[in-house]
């Protein structure tokens, strides 16, 4: 087999490959048993590179090419959705890399999810020429230091809600996204769910008529008696990752993507279960996040805007969104109470209609083939795409994260002062 034909290489860069190795391969290797038998050399990077330079999709578009921080082989949010979104849209983006923190997870990463280059540290994936866009996928109290790098760095970034930890490191973020100039997008992706693209539109085309109220109830699915252990960081308020800023903030997003911005609120936050258990021991921890969150308001429109978010599972309702109108209803309902995650269902009802009825998405609003716990991502993911290459704004940007960050602090700010806030 012709390698260099293989890899896209010139004759010569190939020749050079070799040279710098001193390794020779048999005659029918792969792409990745090339990049295997070359691992560890000096001429590793510069083939790799050279090969992720020329990649096209089938429509021969050059491909987009992400590298991932944070990608854990053995659990996490990266292998969970990312890279199952990412390659449901093989012809739009490719996985150029990954890192770790460590060598041995960076290279297990690397065999396990068919990724040519695996570092152990991020500085080095963020300098890569094989990556455009650098994907954050790590706890939130990372996200300022990592994203700052790659921002450094001239990198488009698509970086994981909660923005920052904090409406302070958000803003920092997004003001150096737009000094820099460069695509910053928030995984705020429960707007992108068919569901909510669907309702988002049907608002907008008069469905309901003039919109008169909202109502919201959740649960956090997390934020109950027990906790996995990797997972017990988010029952310390002071890591960013709480039932408010997760749960409720996906789920505000998308009622805000649709019905507006909130323009004055009240709310009560509290701890009632003071403690959880980790599971699989009989260690118990203190619960500071509040994992009850009641929010009244009212919306930039007029309407009036209840809110309610409890944490662990309830056997009744985990997810109810309702849109009340002058001219009709909408419902949306999942299992769980985190709308980025659940599939939602959405019912609607107007005029002579006495009860709801199904409303299904249309397949238009399906953008990715992907189906499951990664459906959203993959859906955010394919808008993400459209913005990178023609300039649009259809992903969440940084921006759009702030303004989630400022609305959520003022929830914090209403519930410790018991004022009334206003944000508009």
């Amino acid at each position: 087999m012709d390698l260099s034909r293989l890899l896209n290489f010139s004759e010569s860069e190939y020749l050079l490959g070799k040279c710098h190795s001193g390794r020779s391969l048999r005659t029918g290797s792969t792409v990745e048993g090339v990049l295997v038998a070359f691992r560890g050399s000096a001429a590793y990077n510069f083939l790799v590179e050279r090969h992720m330079k020329t990649a096209m999709s089938k429509g021969g578009t050059k491909r987009i090419r992400v590298g991932i921080i944070g990608a854990n082989p053995d659990r996490g949010w990266a292998a969970q959705a990312h890279i199952p979104a990412l390659k449901s849209l093989s012809d739009d983006f490719e996985i150029t890399a990954l890192s770790t923190s460590r060598r041995e997870s960076a290279d297990a990463a690397s065999k396990l999810f068919g990724v040519p280059i695996a570092f152990d540290n991020h500085q080095d994936l963020v300098n890569s020429t094989a990556v455009d866009v650098v994907a954050i996928t790590v706890k939130v109290p990372y996200h300022l230091e990592l994203a700052t790098t790659a921002l450094d760095a001239g990198k488009a970034v698509y970086c994981e809600w909660p923005l920052g930890n904090g409406l302070k490191e958000a803003q920092t973020l997004a003001a150096m996204a737009k000094k820099k100039g460069v695509l910053a997008a928030v995984g705020l992706q429960a707007r992108s769910a068919p569901s909510v693209a669907y309702v988002h539109d049907l608002i907008r085309q008069g469905y309901v008529g003039e919109v008169l109220s909202t109502t919201l109830i959740g649960s956090g699915m997390g934020w109950g008696p027990t906790v996995e252990p990797y997972n017990a960081y988010l029952n310390d308020k002071k890591n960013g990752a709480t039932m408010l800023s997760i749960a409720l903030g996906h789920a505000a997003d998308a009622l805000c993507y649709c019905l507006g911005e909130v323009r004055e609120l009240s709310a009560t936050m509290t701890v009632r279960r003071k403690s959880f258990t980790i599971t699989g021991t009989e260690e118990s921890k203190p619960m500071t996040a509040e994992d009850q969150v009641c929010v009244t308001g009212l919306l930039e429109g007029g309407a009036a805007l209840s809110i309610h978010y409890r944490g662990g599972v309830s056997r009744g309702t985990n997810l109810l969104w309702e849109i009340n109108g002058t001219e009709g209803d909408l419902q949306l309902t999942a299992a769980g109470g985190q709308a980025q995650i659940f599939e939602m269902t959405v019912r609607g009802g107007k005029g002579a209609q006495s009860s709801l009825e199904v409303l299904p998405a249309p397949e238009k609003y399906r953008w990715s083939p992907q189906r499951g716990l990664s459906t959203n991502v993959a859906q955010a993911y394919a808008r993400f795409a459209r913005d990178y290459r023609e300039g649009t704004r259809f992903c969440p940007t940084f921006d759009d994260a702030v303004t989630r960050h400022r609305m959520l602090n003022a929830i914090e700010r209403a519930a410790a002062t018991g004022q009334r806030q206003t944000l508009r």
